[in-house]
This record gives structure tokens, sequence and C-alpha cells, in this order.
């Protein structure tokens, strides 16, 4: 294993079509020049059009499968996607915090597939306030920004602290400003704008943006740096092809 290469560790779910999930996370990070590793949370029966069917994985497997790889590498940094419940993923949080508090967090809220199939639903707001301190940055769209924190947009939450992390509030979903993303840090809101590149919708977009952040996050890039570098790497993706599936290598 190359010894410059910082090591990135994917939690999420197993897509066949290989547009979202681990696959598309492990692609983003060879890409990335980052070493990449995999737990799945699920696997599933879907194409890149249609979601079929979902067996997820038993949490105490993926925590075991978490502590033995924390123990045997240096894992700069964690992307994490769907999961089933809170619980299961306030054990994976608090497991990565014990093992190594230091490794950075990002969390893509996937709480429905694009054809609607739901795979979580906060069950406890307390609870997901708590968990949040565990995370550095959460990687919501507008629809999900709103399950996850009503009236974070009209009430204007995130002037008055009551969420403890960042938030990359991405703008693929919003008709009044589409694709323009806003990274909200603790006391800075920075939009960040979309090229005049054509893009194309991608199914599993979300998994990379999120992925290419948490990689440039284990090359020692700040929250805003890669950011905006994973938004480069998104438009890239998104114009590569016309379908919904892309091109993971851009020229």
């Amino acid at each position: 294993m190359s010894a410059n290469r910082p090591i990135v560790l994917s939690i999420a779910g197993f897509d066949p079509s290989g547009g979202a999930g681990v696959l598309a996370d492990i692609k983003t990070f060879e890409q990335h020049q980052v070493t990449g590793f995999a737990i799945t949370t699920a696997n599933t029966i879907q194409t890149e059009n249609e979601f079929f069917e979902i067996e997820w994985t038993d949490l105490s497997f993926v925590i075991r499968s978490i502590e033995k790889l924390f123990k045997n590498y240096e894992i700069k940094a964690v992307k994490i996607g769907i999961v089933p419940s809170l619980h299961y993923l306030n054990q994976i949080l608090s497991t990565i915090k014990v093992v190594s508090p230091a490794t950075k967090i990002v969390w893509d809220p996937v709480l429905k597939s694009t054809t609607a199939f739901e795979f979580m639903t906060i069950e406890d707001q307390l609870d997901l306030n708590k968990m949040l301190s565990k995370i550095d940055l959460i990687t919501p769209n507008y629809n999900e920004i709103e399950i996850l924190f009503p009236g974070f947009i009209s009430n204007k939450l995130w002037l008055k602290n009551e969420i403890s992390t960042s938030v990359l509030l991405k703008g693929g979903h919003n008709p009044s400003e589409i694709g323009t993303d806003r990274l909200f840090l603790k006391d800075e809101i920075i939009d960040l704008l979309p090229s005049a590149k054509e893009c194309f919708g991608k199914h599993g977009s979300g998994c990379v943006l999120s992925s290419a952040i948490a990689a440039n996050l284990a090359l020692n890039q700040f929250k805003k740096e890669a950011c905006k570098n994973a938004k480069t790497y998104i438009e890239k993706y998104l114009s590569s092809t016309s379908t919904l599936i892309g091109y993971h290598y851009v020229p």
C-alpha cells in the first residue's frame, strides 16, 4: 500500500449498478488518489432507474468490521451513506470516535432514493442533535434538510447555533437557485456557485459529492476548500454523459 496515500473508508450501501453507494465512493476515492476501503450497510437490488429491494447488514457485523479496520490501518476520513435508523448511525459514530477520535466524518443523509424508496425516518430530533456533534459535515439536499431540521430555511436555524455540525446544503433540488450549494460553517455561509458547464442528472450524484469531500478532507484540505474542489469534481462527473450513469475519469 502506498505510504503517501491516505486511507478513506466508505460505510454505505451496495448498489449493483455502480452509480451509488460504496462502488461509486471507491471510484471517486481512486480519482482523488486516496486509498479506498468499504463496509456495506446494506445490499440492494436496483438499477439507475428503479429501486426494488434492500437487505440491511446486521449492525454488530458493521461494528466489528469498523473495529478491525481501524485496528490495522490509520483511516483519515469516513464517508457514511444509507443507514436504517439513528441508533444504527449513532453506534457507527460512537465506535469511530472511540477507536480514532481524529478521523474526519462526512454523513450523506440519504433518507429516500430518487424513486422515493424510504431508507430512514428521523425518530427523535434530540437524538439527532446529540449525534451531530460527532460528525464534521453533513450533505443534505433541500428536501432532506427540512426532514432533518424542520424550518432550517424559513426559520434560519443556522443563525441560532442549534446545529452542532457543518452543513453543505446541495442546490440540485432548489428551484430558485438551481445548482448553488451553500456551506454553513460555524461563523460563515459560503455560496458555491455552479459553473457554466452543461450538467445532466445522475443516479448517486450525492454519493459522489460526499465521497469527494471526504477524500479531500483526508488530503488535509479545509472544509471550504474540500467542498469547493468536490463541486468541481461533481460537475465534471455530471457533464460526462447525458445518461444517469457517468464517467469518473473525466479528461
